[in-house]
């Protein structure tokens, strides 16, 4: 297999992970976001334990030296999800997805806090320019000309905007966390113990109105938690078969997937302000990626030619 596999799978994982968050958008808000995320992580852990046994086995899979670790991805991962189901109350899927977008714009900014890495002249452009997406986006939810323009709606939709950008930052983190635990953990625990906790927390919102999912909402519940654990399954698998680098652009496929479901099953149109704004999101973050993997590549060059003629001197 190859790394069109790789990106096949990342394709699909992006489709399923939308198709998660449209049975999420689908309830209307109709049962509490704890409640939600619960059966997200119930319904959503059994075809990931089913994968890990095919793995090796559940408990190999799930084998974990860094308990810290995964209570930081987790409580950073919960945030985002809560956030994110959140602003889905108030705001559209398309416009949800593309905030999200400012994640891995957050990820840089965190990176060079956080992890005191070095960032480049290039990446800090390519941050600045999705930002400029980001207000381009965010213009149609936030800009008032008057008291006149001051509504229930513009109100909520802003609510909805503040949610999404929550996410993202939580996000950010929730990604710096992974980053971290890569290097030391297996993929399949990662997204075990990220799925448990979400899952445990959520029961803290038992006392704050759960109700009993009626037909519809049901099935709803059961796509979110079935798409869920299908979108970690294959997002690992992706892995597998190709760089994290060359897969990375892959991820702002999630907005033509939003687009159509909207449109079909939501009977939603975008903002022309989303799609213009998300597109130079999606572009920036794109040349941010092929720019590292560019210089990572020439790197690499450059260490093989100073290996070969060291070894050339050597002989000599």
């Amino acid at each position: 297999m190859s790394a069109s596999t790789g990106i096949s799978l990342k394709i699909i994982a992006t489709l399923s992970s939308t198709l998660m968050l449209a049975c999420v958008k689908g309830l209307e808000g109709a049962l509490p976001v704890g409640e939600v995320i619960f059966f997200r992580s119930l319904v959503g852990i059994m075809p990931l334990l089913v994968w890990l046994q095919y793995q090796g086995g559940i408990v190999e899979g799930i084998k974990t030296r860094n308990v810290k670790g995964h209570l930081g991805r987790g409580l950073a991962g919960t945030c985002s999800m809560y956030f994110s189901y959140l602003s889905l109350m108030y705001i559209t899927l398309t416009d949800a997805t593309a905030i999200n977008y400012a994640a891995p714009l957050f990820t840089v900014l965190l990176a060079a806090v956080v992890l005191r890495e070095k960032v480049r002249l290039n990446r800090w452009l390519s941050v600045l320019a999705g930002f400029v997406g980001i207000v381009i986006m965010l213009s149609g939810h936030l800009s008032l000309s008057g008291p006149s323009r001051l509504t229930v709606a513009s109100l909520a939709s802003s609510v909805g905007v503040l949610l999404a950008l929550l996410s993202a930052i939580c996000t950010a983190g929730a990604l710096i966390q992974i980053r971290y635990l890569s290097g030391k953990e297996k993929p399949g625990a990662i997204a075990f113990w990220f799925t448990a906790m979400t899952g445990a927390t959520s029961l803290l919102t038992l006392p704050f109105g759960w109700r009993l999912p009626q037909g519809e909402q049901l099935l709803l519940l059961l796509g979110c938690g079935f798409f869920g654990g299908l979108t970690q399954i294959l997002l690992t698998l992706s892995m597998r078969y190709a760089d994290a680098s060359l897969l990375a652009p892959f991820d702002y496929s999630s907005l033509l997937w939003s687009v159509i479901i909207g449109v079909i099953f939501l009977n939603v149109l975008p903002e022309n302000t989303t799609l213009i704004g998300a597109s130079l999101v999606a572009l920036a973050g794109i040349y941010s990626v092929l720019s590292e993997r560019r210089q990572r590549r020439r790197a690499a060059s450059v260490a093989l030619t100073t290996r070969s003629e060291t070894a050339d001197l050597t002989a000599d």
